[in-house]
């Protein structure tokens, strides 16, 4: 654990941020750096029904180039002194996140959790649950 990064996944959601600040404590206290990744999902449509004005891959561009932008200014407002690595993946966010958790140069990942409760629990992937299963190095999940 304490040479690994920390890994900080993130939608750019409120409760995300307020991950960041255990993330950067958690990096802080083992002196390692902080790697910060975004997931974009690939969008789904189909020319033949017209439902999107562009293409999927059109639009996924699209979205990476506005989560980078995100990112930038994000970088911008931390204050901080760590090493820090950003990444824009595209794909599946509980996949992508444990393809990089799971890598060699992790030793931890601060995750945020959106707290579903009840049937939205079982509606809606949670992110954080299946990280905190998959992965193999620890899992701080914050509320």
């Amino acid at each position: 654990m304490r040479s690994g990064q920390i890994l900080w996944p993130t939608d750019f959601s409120e409760t995300a941020a307020h991950a960041l600040r255990y993330a950067i404590e958690m990096a802080n206290l083992y002196h390692v750096g902080l790697k910060i990744l975004h997931v974009v999902e690939q969008p789904i449509g189909d020319q033949n029904f017209m439902i999107l004005a562009i293409t999927p891959e059109e639009l996924a561009k699209s979205m990476e180039e506005a989560a980078a932008t995100k990112m930038q200014a994000l970088l911008e407002g931390l204050k901080t002194d760590l090493p820090i690595t950003t990444l824009i993946r595209r794909g599946e966010p509980v996949e992508q996140i444990l393809e990089e958790a799971n890598s060699k140069d992790v030793g931890m990942v601060v995750i945020a959790s959106h707290g579903r409760t009840g049937i939205s629990h079982f509606l809606h992937t949670n992110v954080a649950e299946a990280v905190a299963n998959g992965a193999a190095c620890p899992v701080l999940v914050v509320k």
